[in-house]
């Protein structure tokens, strides 16, 4: 298909995104980066983890969202007693009829929110991660799709490091996107004050429906990726596993693990919506740099000498972009 076509396609079915921008912007002050990331994820199917202490509307903006895209949201607060059935559902006998009939769990929603998921056992996170990988969740002997479209936001706090279970690095592997979420300026945290002591209460308005999103799902995907932008970003991921082939060996030392091949998957994906959301129809090496620290901050795992240096992931990563050639 040609560029142009695709551009003003995209152009045609971008319409809604400043107009959804606008309505989550009546309730949430700032947070644009963070909101801009969720949408990539519902126009991808990509799940979200987001990083942040408590009270960054981390809960709210994505209950805003669900308002304005007329979604169907829920909220489990993950806790250390959790069982796998309080998320998915379970098998209950209905005397009045004598059979055993399936009660479906909260993660029957499009827009899921799994509060602090780093403090539920083992147990419950494979659960959550089933849904995720699969779109179904199966109770009792039968299997249930998931609704279209479903995704999944997870927060973990990094502070309060008791009584939190780690991730496991598979598990965050399947997280597209994972997003730190910084305090507001000084500017935005007076304008958050001022709102939220006001007593007016404001609530998004519907612009955008789930057909329309699943529409605009599969433009995105009809976005133009040149072939030198795929090379760009299978480079950027090898720069990972093999730092001293890209001039990288001061950071090999660092490394212990590289991105695995879901991201290159997923930098291209998220790629796309970037340029889908700046109404364009084609993506640019700006796309893959403005996301690339989102789906690669969890991917790389650290050696204990980079810790020992205090050096992060966000620098390792900076590195990468700063040495691997753009075309």
């Amino acid at each position: 298909m040609d560029v142009r076509v695709i551009n003003e396609m995209v152009q045609k079915q971008s319409a809604f995104v400043d107009k959804l921008t606008a309505e989550v912007g009546k309730v949430i002050v700032g947070q644009k980066g963070m909101i801009e990331r969720i949408l990539i994820g519902l126009l991808t199917g990509g799940h979200v983890l987001l990083e942040g202490v408590p009270g960054l509307a981390k809960t709210l903006t994505v209950k805003t969202l669900a308002d304005a895209l007329q979604m169907r949201f829920s909220r489990v607060q993950f806790t250390p007693d959790l069982l796998p059935a309080d998320i998915v559902g379970t098998v209950i006998y209905n005397q009045a009829r004598s059979e055993f009939i399936s009660k479906k769990g909260p993660i029957f929603a499009n827009l899921v929110l799994a509060d602090e998921i780093n403090r539920a056992p083992a147990k419950v996170q494979s659960a959550l991660l089933e849904a995720m990988q699969e779109r179904q969740v199966t109770i009792g002997d039968t299997t249930h799709p998931l609704p279209d479209p479903f995704l999944v936001m997870a927060t973990q706090n990094p502070i309060e490091q008791e009584g939190t279970y780690a991730l496991p690095e598979a598990q965050l592997d399947r997280f597209m996107l994972m997003i730190k979420v910084g305090y507001p300026t000084r500017e935005d945290e007076r304008a958050i004050m001022d709102r939220m002591t006001s007593g007016i209460s404001v609530r998004a308005e519907p612009v955008a429906t789930p057909a329309e999103i699943a529409e605009a799902r599969s433009v995105v995907g009809q976005v133009y990726i040149d072939e030198k932008i795929r090379d760009y970003i299978v480079n950027l991921v090898h720069a990972t596993r093999e730092p001293k082939a890209h001039g990288l060996g001061a950071m090999a030392d660092f490394i212990a693990f590289g991105a695995s091949p879901r991201a290159s998957i997923y930098l291209n994906m998220a790629a796309r919506a970037h340029a889908f959301l700046r109404h364009r129809g084609y993506v640019t090496p700006e796309d893959i740099k403005a996301i690339g620290i989102d789906v690669l901050r969890h991917r790389v795992i650290l050696t204990y000498e980079a810790e020992a240096e205090e050096i992060t992931t966000e620098t390792v990563i900076r590195k990468l972009f700063e040495h691997v050639e753009v075309p």
